[in-house]
């Protein structure tokens, strides 16, 4: 196995055994769940009150610049994380490093399902497996050509690696809080 089917591999057991089964069933409304007052999400064009939605469809999600955000930090929906896997995590790199079409968030179009952001998902994390299967031993060593990243490309596939599994656990630990919000006070001893 080469070094780059081993940094795939790592990300692709992942995927088949935690995080890709654990977004079967997700619905709409769960989809879009707020779990606390002011979450950031995707939100139909012209309802977010973010600092600066982005996206080019009929959903963008809510965004600010760094020094517009509020403190603490807002929560964010799973249609966020989602919208922030495959754009920020996945989309972006995948233009970067392996060709095809440029993905940005002001440009993007956001989904507006649950359906549809699975959808845009997959179809991301398939491009992103395939570029980084076909990685030589040279490419990981050297800071890719394009995109502002200047690390060896072997970096920041272990970055994205990481950034995949730490969002889609906070998904995860999501979906298990709408499962189980029925409002119950802790017993206490």
């Amino acid at each position: 196995m080469t070094r780059s089917e081993r940094l795939a591999e790592q990300l692709d057991w992942y995927w088949h055994k935690n995080l890709r089964p654990r977004l079967d069933g997700l619905a709409d409304e769960e989809y879009f769940w707020e779990p606390v007052r002011d979450c950031w999400s995707i939100r139909p064009r012209g309802t977010s009150t973010a600092p600066m939605p982005t996206g080019s469809g009929g959903w963008t999600m809510d965004s600010a610049p760094p020094e517009l955000v509020p403190t603490p930090a807002p929560v964010t929906t799973i249609a966020w994380r989602l919208g922030h896997i495959i754009v920020s995590c996945l989309g972006y790199r995948v233009g970067w490093y392996f060709g095809g079409q440029d993905v940005d968030s002001r440009t993007f179009a956001y989904a507006g399902t649950a359906d549809e952001a699975l959808k845009q998902l997959d179809e991301m994390y398939g491009r992103w497996n395939t570029g980084v299967r076909e990685l030589s031993d040279t490419d990981l060593d050297h800071p890719p050509t394009v995109g502002p990243e200047r690390f060896p490309l072997e970096n920041r596939v272990l970055h994205v690696n990481r950034e995949l599994i730490h969002h889609g656990a906070e998904i995860s630990l999501l979906r298990d809080l709408y499962l189980r919000r029925d409002g119950a006070v802790p017993h206490r001893t």
